[in-house]
């Protein structure tokens, strides 16, 4: 149901990319922006990430797509890892942007949110929880947001592209070929 796009999306760039691609759900970013602004009335959708210079064709994307960007610097891991954790940021824009919103969607599986969820819960802030994964979401989570968290796994259907990249499977196992093949 349609309702003015007064709530907020607070999503958790990295948890979402990560449980997407071991759930092997090929996410589309315009279809799930679409699920949360006609299924959930969000209007604004922040979407907080680490900038990595070799990614901003994705973060241009997402921009198109009508996501909010909210970046964090990166550092590198003596191993080559890249660690850009946004965890405080989207809990501060959150509580800053508090009265701006009837109410918020918290996108992420983690744990650490547990506190946020609880108080928007408690304040009838909290819309829902939409955790990436079933399987990975803690406890915690689950527990501070009660009734109002539920999974990618249920909305697979409305997010997932339908596009096949060329040289990938269809879900038949038959390969899609170009044109001038």
């Amino acid at each position: 149901m349609l309702g003015s796009p007064d709530n907020y999306a607070f999503i958790d760039g990295t948890n979402l990319y990560l449980t997407a691609k071991a759930l092997e759900l090929r996410l589309d970013y315009v279809r799930f922006r679409v699920y949360l602004r006609e299924n959930l009335s969000v209007g604004v959708a922040y979407y907080f990430v680490g900038y990595v210079e070799e990614n901003r064709g994705l973060y241009t994307s997402l921009e198109r797509a009508g996501f909010t960007m909210v970046y964090k610097s990166v550092s590198r891991a003596m191993d080559g890892r890249i660690k850009g954790n946004c965890d405080a940021e989207l809990v501060l824009q959150a509580m800053i942007d508090f009265d701006a919103y009837r109410q918020a969607v918290i996108v992420s599986s983690d744990g650490d949110f547990g506190c946020l969820v609880r108080h928007l819960n408690e304040h009838g802030k909290l819309r829902q929880v939409l955790a990436c994964s079933r399987k990975g979401c803690s406890h915690h989570l689950r527990v501070a947001a009660g009734s109002r968290v539920a999974f990618l796994e249920g909305i697979r259907h409305l997010i997932e592209t339908h596009e096949t990249v060329e040289g990938e499977p269809h879900r038949d196992g038959t390969l899609r070929h170009s044109p001038s093949s």
